[in-house]
């Protein structure tokens, strides 16, 4: 099953991967992970799994066993952005609604077949960077600033 992988560094960067790994079948939420299970090329990483999604969109949560659906009765935070009817479009002060609750659809905190993205953090650092393994995705950002500078001049 090909995952679209998103790994992130506490530089803010974020580099995204289409990998097919079997290796991330059956690892939950929040567990760690070996860079060589997922790609040759980043041998000596570590990363955490710090979140996911399913083909539908339904994000997969923590506290949620399994990796079936499941409909849980979620507070406002991860899942739930929703205002309540009664307050309407129109933005007030408060930006979390008090006492609001709702039965939303997520998908269980274990990787399966169905789940299409995973976020992974990384803890530990290989012996190549990140840039340099994504060689592709760094020429881009700066191929947009130069054609940014020429047309400004």
């Amino acid at each position: 099953m090909a995952f679209k992988i998103n790994i992130s560094e506490k530089t803010g960067r974020t580099f995204h991967l289409d990998a097919e790994s079997e290796e991330l079948m059956g690892k939950k939420l929040h567990e760690k992970i070996l860079g060589k299970d997922i790609s040759p090329d980043l041998d000596g990483y570590e990363f955490e799994i710090t979140g996911a999604s399913d083909k539908a969109g339904f994000t997969a949560m923590k506290n949620v066993e399994g990796f079936g659906l499941k409909r849980v009765l979620l507070g406002y935070g991860k899942g739930m952005k929703k205002r309540s009817r009664k307050e309407g479009k129109k933005k007030r002060g408060n930006l979390k609604p008090e006492g609001l609750r709702l039965r939303k659809t997520v998908r269980g905190n274990t990787i399966s077949e169905d789940i299409i993205q995973v976020n992974l953090k990384v803890l530990k650092e290989g012996s190549k960077k990140l840039i340099e393994v994504f060689p592709e995705q760094n020429q881009k950002k700066e191929a947009a600033k130069a054609m940014e500078a020429k047309a400004q001049t």
